[in-house]
């Protein structure tokens, strides 16, 4: 069966505090999905941001963004009031200048959410709330001890913190656990505020036939709760600075490579422990997500790794991985899990053959494929069982990408797609993908509204540049948009049967 989605992440969508939340407009864009014939909504991963603003670095592997939570709810729920001072400086720069400054301002609202909910709560809410950190314990006591700390001094990296604390001493962790409690225990709280937002929004997309399609990167950051609880399990020295960090060997699209910094896993360590920390990571995504995307797939086989302090990328190795030790590791506790292998770039036959003894979909990006002869990425190299995208986040638009090569692609991709400018590059991209034999088609948003390279999401091994910025604009989705992408989706079959046979009727805004 064939299906298709569109891939948004949620700080993407329009909406009045700086960046999309998961209120009203996830609620809407959901509604527009169903009734564009789609099946999965894609987001990036819903980690609390960290360095560069990037869903890729974030401060835990494990918990929510905060600046995701619809504020308008916790008005409606009475935990903070509309006309909130704080919440009027959020309100007067819709589109947000900056994550930091962003941040700041809603830290004070949810504090203050934090103070009405101690308040003021029921028996049955205190309940749900211990309910909710007994159950995450696992990852939330760390996690908000961290969060606590880090506040505490002023935002610096875990690896700059007072020795005793940084490197975990029992007293110390117990001394800071009591000093920092009401500190900890907001943390918490936002956690939960944005769990019990994301279930909420989750079980609406269900109820309408859309799953969740999210986002696992392969690498935690350095500056993270689960490297500093867990220090063991990662390339670390003695005193807990990396050894060796991740990143990509130099190539056509990077002349130096890519030094991405995240510390590399000892595997060695994870394999003695029966594979117990991914193990678990994976069974918490599948309770998040419905389809799960795990970034960087090669490097489950073979890894780069750069020795610490290199400025640049080009001086790495490749290390083995654990490679299938550990997918048979989490089947045989989790049983079949559904997982997409992000496999793009040179790969080997030993990624291949990991690949294939998975058996997790791989991924085809369409515009990889017009500037050679007989490209693993045209369509008609595809499988089935695979995910087809015209780019991801970290590409161009269609239509900035089309008007940015040069001639020989441009001339290639015209005639292998036979576009016109009647329908324009990005729909006849889109037709292409859809058409594609792979089992699952994904198109940006931007892509629907043929935009060009100023709505791109990111550029890869670049920090500002407006990375990670894009949103929608207030009546962007409309019926008309949506009819049209109905009318690609039914051509190529790519509608779920129970959706054809009553088609949802969606009022769009305008």
């Amino acid at each position: 069966m064939h299906s298709c989605g569109i891939l948004l992440h949620i700080s993407s969508l329009s909406g009045k505090y700086g960046i999309g939340t998961m209120g009203k407009e996830a609620r809407e864009f959901v509604d527009f999905l169903a009734a564009s014939g789609q099946e999965y909504w894609q987001i990036l991963p819903i980690g609390p941001t960290g360095f560069g603003d990037s869903p890729y670095q974030s401060y835990s592997a494990y918990a929510g963004n905060p600046l995701l939570i619809d504020l308008d709810t916790l008005i409606d729920e009475g935990l903070i009031s509309a006309d909130d001072h704080d919440l009027k400086i959020i309100e007067k720069t819709p589109r947000f200048e900056s994550y930091a400054s962003l941040y700041s301002f809603k830290k004070l609202v949810l504090k203050k959410a934090f103070s009405a909910f101690r308040k003021n709560a029921s028996e049955a809410q205190k309940k749900d709330f211990r309910e909710f950190c007994s159950k995450n314990a696992f990852w939330l006591e760390d996690y908000a001890l961290f969060t606590a700390l880090k506040s505490h001094f002023k935002d610096v990296m875990w690896t700059e913190w007072e020795d005793d604390i940084r490197l975990r001493k029992p007293d110390a962790v117990k001394r800071c656990s009591k000093e920092l409690d009401k500190d900890i225990m907001c943390v918490k709280f936002v956690q939960y505020k944005f769990f019990e937002q994301y279930y909420s929004l989750k079980e609406y997309a269900n109820s309408k036939g859309i799953k969740i399609y999210g986002d696992m990167p392969i690498y935690v950051s350095m500056d993270s709760s689960d490297v500093w609880a867990s220090p063991e399990l990662f390339m670390l020295d003695k005193d807990r600075r990396p050894i060796k960090v991740a990143g990509c060997p130099p190539d056509a699209f990077s002349p130096t490579g890519q030094l991405w910094g995240n510390p590399l896993y000892n595997w060695e360590r994870m394999e003695k422990s029966g594979f117990k920390w991914w193990i678990s990571r994976v069974e918490y995504s599948g309770k998040l997500f419905d389809l799960t995307r795990i970034d960087h797939f090669r490097g489950f086989e073979s890894f780069y790794a750069i020795p610490y302090g290199n400025e640049t990328a080009e001086e790495g190795e490749w290390l083995p991985g654990p490679s299938m030790k550990l997918f048979s590791a989490i089947k045989a506790k989790l049983g079949k899990v559904a997982l997409v292998a992000e496999d793009l770039g040179f790969l080997t036959a030993d990624v291949k053959k990991m690949l294939k003894e998975s058996g997790f979909p791989g991924m085809n990006v369409l515009e990889f494929a017009f500037g050679g002869e007989n490209s693993n990425y045209l369509p008609h190299n595809y499988v089935r069982n695979s995910v087809v995208y015209i780019g991801t986040h970290d590409n161009d638009t269609a239509v900035g990408w089309y008007e940015s090569s040069d001639k020989k692609t441009r001339k290639n991709a015209k005639k292998y797609m036979a576009l016109t400018k009647k329908e324009g590059a990005n729909w006849g991209m889109i037709r292409t993908i859809y058409s594609s034999v792979s089992s699952l088609a994904i198109v940006q948003m931007q892509d629907f509204l043929g935009l060009g390279s100023e709505a791109r999401m990111n550029i890869p091994s670049t920090i500002g540049s407006g990375n990670w910025a894009w949103r929608l604009k207030g009546g962007e989705l409309d019926g008309k948009l949506s009819k049209k992408i109905r009318k690609y989706a039914e051509r190529y079959f790519r509608i779920p049967e129970k959706k054809e046979k009553k088609k949802i009727k969606v009022k769009m805004k305008k």
